[in-house]
């Protein structure tokens, strides 16, 4: 059955460079305000002084001898100075390295020896040295921008030296990022163990920002708020990139809150927001008064990492009168799919991104009918150029096709659900159970919280389901409860089991429920 994708609109917007881009706002909306930082008082700096800081970060590192093409790290939570010397190092045509400043110490200072950065640029609040100390290359520290900054060129802080640099200071430098550079390496997830490192072109970056625009209709009048760490690839390709190629206004926090995001919305006229499960179920379970959760301004919303429910999907929708758009992504590819502004349909995850070869294959990897559940695989310039090992070797993904280790299956009108990860796919007496249905049917109970479903040994099946349940505050449920419950709404083979409660469900920095870490739980439980 052919799969109709015509009634995705035709993007065609030719790569410009962030010197050009950076130089085109500043003409056409110099005073427009660029960003807005909601953890330093609301402070903001207009299109017209970040090009400017961005010429100064270019004349800077020539100053410094760095070379286009070189690495720069730099270490530092969220702030609009991190951005400020981010888009002074793509201007320049250098690569920035955003390393996750919570990541464990040990596996940072490694990292940093991996990647041998030819500068590392760390914030104050940090201790610079000490991270640093495996380094050869130089290091400098940076504090707070401000328009009107006293300069010193012999300080030790960037932005003192920076100001201190003549009227015009790198307007003149001619190099700048082209399609092909190296653009970014940035970790993966890993507190507790070194992560790998993912490397990517321009051109990766720019198609994922024009798939972004794609899918949420976003244009220069947009006033967007991300609260996730620019050091992941998901902040950098659904608010970074939309923002530079379309001149729009970003507002940026270190953390989500709860607390104080609404504030945020009604205060600043946010149109868009990014948003991950946790934040989403958090709202969901915790919703605050109805009059305060009235934003108007807010049109949209994207939810990632991991899938929600149709139920919950519905049900956060008819709460805030916002539209939800569910994707779907990885490190090594940008986002994959996701459902879009125009197109979209609840429990899925949505068409597969403009620029993505997106292909869904059986155990032999021949290409799946519609309706017919396989691997899910990825390929084409959207893709990474290749991963570094925590090893420190380089594989080289440019031309791969990359197999992303998910399930899932695609309808014939395109949409894509995915249906879990190969190696949580519960195994039954040879029957192949997806965790993640059996998880949406416990998240339908109205008194659970969290829920995930795993498999553990068995000796007569080889594999046997549990389930484990984090109840809303409030309410009660007991295992008997759960277990009448999922025999209402699944065949036998596929209820749980075993019904085990904990407060939280263990989950990533990025809010993905760690099933591995749960079958720890019950192993340790067993010979306890």
């Amino acid at each position: 059955m052919a799969i109709d994708l015509s009634n995705q609109p035709e993007l065609a917007i030719p790569f410009e460079s962030t010197r050009s881009l950076l130089a085109k706002w500043r003409e056409r909306n110099a005073d427009k305000t660029a960003i807005v930082d909601l953890d330093q008082d609301a402070k903001s700096i207009t299109w017209d002084q970040i090009a400017e800081a961005a010429d100064r970060v270019a004349y800077f590192l020539a100053d410094r001898g760095i070379k286009p093409g070189d690495k720069v790290a730099v270490l530092s939570d969220e702030y609009v100075e991190k951005l400020i010397i981010w888009m002074g190092i793509w201007r320049y045509g250098a690569a920035i390295c955003p390393l996750n400043v919570e990541m464990n110490e040990v596996h940072l200072v490694e990292i940093l020896e991996g990647i041998a950065p030819a500068l590392t640029i760390w914030h104050s609040d940090l201790d610079g040295p000490e991270l640093t100390a495996g380094v050869s290359s130089p290091t400098i520290r940076f504090g707070s921008w401000t328009a009107d900054q006293a300069g010193d060129a012999k300080s030790d802080e960037l932005f003192a030296v920076l100001a201190s640099y003549p009227d015009g200071a790198g307007a003149d430098i001619a190099s700048e990022n082209a399609a092909d550079d190296l653009s970014c390496i940035f970790c993966t997830s890993g507190t507790t163990s070194k992560p790998k490192s993912v490397v990517y072109n321009h051109m990766s970056y720019w198609l994922s920002g024009l798939s972004t625009l794609d899918m949420l209709g976003l244009t220069e009048d947009d006033r967007t708020l991300e609260y996730r760490s620019f050091g992941w690839n998901s902040a950098q390709i659904l608010s970074l990139m939309p923002w530079l190629q379309t001149g729009l206004t970003m507002h940026m926090a270190k953390r989500f809150s709860r607390s104080r995001f609404f504030d945020w919305i009604r205060d600043h006229d946010i149109t868009f927001s990014a948003g991950v499960p946790t934040v989403v179920n958090m709202l969901l379970n915790e919703p605050p008064p109805e009059a305060e959760r009235n934003v108007p301004s807010l049109q949209r919303m994207t939810c990632s990492t991991a899938p929600l429910s149709p139920d919950q999907w519905a049900k956060f929708e008819s709460m805030y009168g916002v539209t939800l758009l569910q994707l779907y992504g990885m490190s090594e590819a940008g986002w994959i799919c996701g459902n879009r502004h125009y197109r979209r349909a609840m429990g899925t995850v949505g068409p597969p991104a403009k620029h993505q070869e997106f292909i869904i294959v059986d155990g032999a990897d021949a290409p799946c009918q519609p309706g017919t559940e396989g691997e899910i695989t990825v390929g084409g310039p959207q893709t990474c150029m290749g991963t570094i090992s925590p090893e420190g070797d380089f594989d080289d993904l440019s031309e791969a096709r990359i197999k992303t280790g998910d399930l899932g299956m695609m309808d014939a009108d395109g949409f894509v659900t995915v249906t879990g990860r190969t190696k949580d796919l519960i195994i039954r007496g040879g029957v192949n159970i997806a965790p993640l249905e059996i998880d949406n049917v416990l998240l339908r109970n109205p008194k659970v919280r969290e829920a995930a479903a795993v498999g553990v040994p068995d000796g007569i099946y080889g594999e046997e389901v549990i389930a484990y349940v984090a109840v809303k505050s409030g309410e009660s449920l007991t295992e008997d409860d759960i277990k009448s419950w999922c025999a209402d709404e699944l065949p036998d083979f596929k209820a749980p089991k075993q019904v085990f409660f904990l407060d939280d469900l263990p989950k990533s920095d990025r809010g993905k429920v760690l099933r591995d870490e749960l079958k720890d739980v019950w192993s340790a439980a067993q010979s306890a």
